[in-house]
């Protein structure tokens, strides 16, 4: 009579309860020694459980979401004919691999090309559980690979195959499976797995009108919404004394004839900014598409938002640090007349390595502009104005602007982004120190 062998779960060192999160056997199963029968979680790690004897498997005990214990029985096996005259006599040490908690966000970003998903990741587009649902061979992934897949809401058994010794999978192929079934995705459907917002028929609630979006503002929105699901983005708000800035500026308008152009505090700014980015390059860089470059910029070109009757386009200064403010008024001038008559060639938007986006003119005291991708920054303005501000001594009237920063958080980090604010702010206050 063949005597079963029993697979218990052994001791991992002083945990009460064990979480299953998949078994890979059933009665009837074939397997090798040391092949994996079954994935568990701690609270710190991730471990597989081998087979301690090749053979075929008689009855499995547990399913994924039991909770076990040291001792517990995950299976019974009916070892070969070549195995059973060399039965351990203990079974095999789990293989601790690496704790769920150090995947880092930015992996999971870089695979799906989107920001971090809360901890029930939502379903991938329905081609995954079509594959997954026809995918014959069984999938041969460490634990880790698995709870990764688990992270990004993919099937593991849909990936057939992977690059590792045997076939195994690993997280390459992980990735490489998402980005393809996103890109089939959006392809096919326009989005990448998320939900759309039902179509609704507005006109049973009275008169409607429908008017076609301008080819500028498609594009915007198509890109925004790239930008909004592949950077995670962080808004820092801040305000700077302006007031002697403002003095100097209205000072030399003063000394302008009729006829000439008149300075605009957006300028200083721009000369500002140029020379906080020399300070902290990384806001004048750009990822590289794989995400393990930083590509750092030797030239300054600062796009500025222009509002035109067909939507917001984005003109680019060039070489700002070379040119005068004189230089800078008469360009800007004349780039945003282009944009306003739709006059702008692609040339005309292409290699700037920051934007501004400036409501001076029009109003709000906060906002949260979006990075105009590739760039890692974008610097936002609203309407200055006279506040109370206390000098240790007493309250004084100040001119204070109101500037909003976001900044793509892979490459800046928030005492990074706050630095550069304070830098920013102290030119303006003191626009002096532009010739330091």
């Amino acid at each position: 009579m063949t005597t079963l062998i029993e697979i218990k779960v052994p001791d991992v060192g002083n945990v009460a309860e064990i979480d299953v999160v998949e078994v890979f056997i059933q009665a009837g199963d074939s397997v090798e020694l040391e092949q994996t029968i079954a994935a568990l979680e701690t609270d710190k790690a991730s471990m597989e459980l081998p087979s301690s004897v090749a053979g075929t498997i008689a009855q499995v005990f547990i399913k994924p979401g039991d909770k076990v214990s040291e001792g517990t029985l995950v299976a019974t096996i009916t070892p070969s004919t070549t195995a059973a005259a060399s039965i351990p006599s203990a079974p095999a040490a789990p293989v601790p691999t690496a704790p769920a908690a150090v995947i880092p966000a930015a992996t999971v970003a870089e695979a799906i090309a989107e920001p971090a998903k809360p901890a029930s990741p939502q379903p991938l587009p329905a081609a995954v559980a079509t594959t997954a649902a026809t995918a014959k061979e069984k999938a041969h992934a460490s634990p880790s690979v698995r709870l990764f897949a688990r992270e990004l809401g993919v099937d593991i058994h849909a990936i057939s195959t992977g690059t590792g010794r045997k076939n195994r999978i690993l997280k390459e192929d992980v990735k490489n499976f998402v980005k393809k079934v996103m890109t089939e995705g959006t392809a096919s459907s326009g989005t990448v797995g998320i939900p759309p917002i039902p179509a609704v028929d507005f006109s049973q609630f009275g008169a409607t009108e429908t008017l076609k979006l301008s080819k500028i503002k498609r594009l915007t929105g198509q890109n925004l919404s790239r930008v909004w699901l592949n950077l995670p983005l962080v808004t820092y708000h801040e305000e700077a004394d302006i007031t002697e800035m403002e003095a100097f500026r209205n000072a030399l308008n003063a000394e302008k004839g009729k006829d000439e152009i008149k300075l605009t505090a957006l300028l200083f700014i721009l000369k500002a900014m140029v020379a906080a980015m020399k300070q902290f390059p990384s806001f004048n860089a750009s990822l590289s598409s794989d995400g393990e470059n930083l590509i750092l910029k030797k030239y300054f070109n600062v796009g500025i938002a222009v509002d035109t009757p067909n939507g917001l386009v984005v003109p680019v200064l060039r070489d700002v640090d070379k040119k005068s403010i004189s230089d800078l008024s008469l360009e800007l001038a004349e780039k945003s007349a282009k944009a306003r008559q739709g006059k702008l060639m692609p040339a005309d938007m292409q290699g700037g390595c920051i934007t501004i986006s400036s409501l001076g003119g029009i109003g709000g005291t906060a906002f949260t502009p979006i990075v105009n991708a590739p760039e890692v920054a974008i610097l936002g303005i609203t309407r200055a104005k006279m506040q109370p501000v206390w000098n240790g001594k007493e309250f004084i009237p100040r001119l204070m602007l109101p500037l909003d920063l976001t900044y793509d958080h892979r490459v800046i980090d928030g005492a990074e982004g706050a630095r550069f604010m304070a830098t920013l702010k102290a030119y303006l206050a003191d626009i002096r120190r532009l010739l330091l």
